[in-house]
């Protein structure tokens, strides 16, 4: 009987690990220039929380990390994917916002430059390991042995030169509260990452949509060929950022009508999702829970007599 467990649990463990393993393929995009494409679902043990697109630059002095993943065990194999790709040192890693699926495989790049800016740095410090936490619950054993990791050292804004690559780093809040775009001048390429989704719904958790509309402009106006997206296929087109303001125009639009005519969430759910958008990935899931991330600022907006006193 031991010699029957120990074999189940030698054959339990061996299939955890094939679990753990993901498919990732290095998709070149332009010169020097790579991007993994993710999953467009929702969180699972299945997809162990690889959703977020990530990309990498291979400039003369070494390789610029756009974004390290969901987990160590996916940064770890993201990192040799790396290196095997383009056979260069790992130089820095760039996290563009707060949302645990870009950051948590930090563990992978400590010994490099994780930079973000200030205030993304700040929020990963004070809610990295609650955001972590939340992944473990959905995600499980995926996520075994990660840890919240803040960014080490600063991303200054603007213009820097690394290694033949001409990399312009912009302020674009909206999707989060601090979210930073990087457009390589050196080949077009933007790096829109989460302010644009392709063919997949926009999360809205920490969202301003105001401040989200003027960062879609900002990136509309940028002399770029070729668009990656946080989720989604590349674009060679603006296309996504027009769908991805049309969708935010019409979630807006549809919960303050919704608010000022009294209904209830669950009457609001029941709302039809436009064709143009009802194919995209997680559309129904996205919806409920961006109504309820979101609708009870419109019912105070519309209502305001409903508000306690304080």
């Amino acid at each position: 009987m031991p010699l029957l467990l120990t074999c189940l649990s030698l054959c339990w463990l061996a299939c955890a690990n094939l679990a753990l393993a993901f498919e990732l393929r290095a998709q070149p995009i332009a010169a020097d220039t790579w991007m993994v494409e993710a999953d467009t679902g929702y969180f699972t043990p299945e997809n162990g929380g690889f959703l977020v697109n990530t990309a990498f630059i291979a400039t003369e002095e070494g390789v610029v990390v756009i974004g390290s993943g969901p987990s160590r065990r996916f940064g770890e194999q993201y990192r040799q994917l790396i290196e095997q790709t383009t056979g260069k040192r790992i130089l820095e890693v760039i996290i563009t916002h707060k949302h645990p699926d870009h950051f948590l495989g930090n563990q992978a790049f400590s010994d490099v430059p994780i930079r973000a800016d200030a205030a993304t740095t700040a929020m990963i410090r004070a809610e990295g390991e609650g955001l972590a936490e939340n992944l473990y619950r959905l995600v499980g054993d995926g996520m075994r042995g990660t840890e919240a990791l803040a960014p080490t050292a600063p991303l200054p804004l603007g213009m820097r030169s690394i290694g033949g690559h001409r990399l312009e780093f912009l302020s674009v809040p909206g999707h989060t509260q601090s979210d930073i775009a990087i457009l390589d001048h050196s080949t077009g390429v933007l790096f829109a990452i989460d302010q644009v989704f392709n063919q997949r719904t926009p999360t809205l958790p920490n969202a301003n949509l105001a401040n989200w509309h003027n960062a879609l402009n900002t990136l509309q106006a940028l002399p770029f060929k070729l668009l990656v997206p946080g989720h989604g296929p590349v674009s060679r087109d603006a296309k996504p950022i027009e769908a991805t303001r049309d969708y935010l125009t019409w979630l807006d639009t549809t919960l303050q009508s919704a608010a000022e005519r009294g209904l209830a969430p669950t009457e609001v759910m029941q709302l039809p999702i436009p064709a143009r958008f009802a194919q995209w990935g997680e559309a129904q899931a996205e919806w409920r829970r961006s109504i309820g991330f979101r609708y009870s600022q419109y019912e105070r907006a519309a209502l305001p007599w409903l508000t306690p006193a304080r």
